[in-house]
């Protein structure tokens, strides 16, 4: 790399082709993909000041420890359960993210998975496609309205996701960490007695070892054979292999996940389910959400290097 009075940054994964022109007109760039077997055999880069990320990607300890000068880093995505956020304290490493600009594509996508679910969107579609319209009527499908969705996590995207079930005039409750004095809705702190009585889950929370596996057989059990489970949070937060049985089994009524637990690996055996929507974590995949995530990412960055107070910066303390 030559020589320059610029910012070195480490990227760990390809970005959008205009964020990646951004960058390099801004700053000099290591790309992380080109760089993992210098990583693995224990290659040190003293110049790198920062790291540009991905909630999936993230920025685990072996990574932090082979760039010993970086003072943040800067995450496109709301997600930090990848980042070693214990070592970036430990050595005063301050870390960004993107909140805010994504709720609303989020919340959305979790509408479009319940709507694809519960009205059967995708097999109706297959269904006009393959001809089978000419031989009858398709079965019938279920009703949002005067359905109860309950909704783990009512964060920023948790309520964006609870005002659009309201619009469809579902009776909204939550479970969370603590009741949230600013809202109404009926609050359980216990997710189990929760999940027994809604016909829809939405998790809505982050990931991490606090909420490993946090949706169990119990909570499946308990949202029974009519029930949903809506999932636009990560993977690891439910026990993918447990969901699979009671899916094949029946104990689950349905499932419309857009995050799973070994992305981008996906359980073959949920494609030939009806009663489940699969999506390859695209939740805030659209140019708007992402132009915004892209932006506010850089203005951390360029905030950083100007002495400025960061914009989004985490609580690491």
């Amino acid at each position: 790399m030559q020589q320059t009075n610029r910012p070195v940054i480490f990227i760990t994964v390809p970005l959008a082709p205009a964020l990646m022109a951004q960058l390099s007109a801004q700053f000099d760039c290591l790309h992380g993909w080109e760089l993992q077997d210098a990583l693995l055999a224990g290659e040190v880069w003293p110049a790198v000041r920062a790291v540009v990320t991905t909630g999936a990607a993230g920025a685990a300890r072996q990574l932090l420890q082979a760039l010993p000068a970086v003072e943040l880093v800067a995450c496109v995505g709301v997600g930090f359960d990848a980042i070693d956020l214990d070592y970036a304290r430990e050595h005063g490493i301050a870390v960004t993210t993107t909140p805010g600009v994504l709720d609303h594509c989020v919340a959305d996508t979790a509408l479009a998975l319940l709507l694809a679910v519960l009205r059967r969107v995708v097999q109706a579609d297959r269904f006009v496609r393959e001809g089978c319209w000419l031989q009858g009527g398709f079965p019938l499908a279920s009703s949002l309205s005067g359905k109860r969705c309950g909704i783990v996590g009512l964060g920023n995207i948790g309520r964006a996701i609870a005002r659009r079930a309201e619009a469809f005039d579902m009776q909204v409750s939550y479970h969370g960490p603590g009741r949230k004095v600013d809202v109404a809705y009926p609050y359980y702190a216990d997710l189990l007695e929760m999940a027994a009585a809604v016909d829809v889950l939405v998790l809505a929370l982050p990931g991490g070892a606090a909420t490993h596996h946090v949706v169990d057989g119990r909570v499946l059990d308990a949202l029974g054979p009519e029930g949903v489970l809506i999932n636009i949070a990560r993977g690891s937060v439910v026990d993918q292999a447990v969901l699979v049985e009671r899916l094949l089994d029946g104990r689950l009524g349905g499932a419309g996940l857009d995050v799973f637990e070994q992305e981008p690996q996906v359980p073959e055996a949920l494609f030939d389910l009806p009663n489940v929507v699969l999506t390859p974590h695209v939740a805030s995949a659209t140019v708007e959400t992402r132009t915004a995530m892209a932006r506010l990412m850089l203005d951390n960055l360029l905030a950083h290097f100007s002495g400025r107070p960061l914009l989004t910066p985490l609580r690491l303390s």
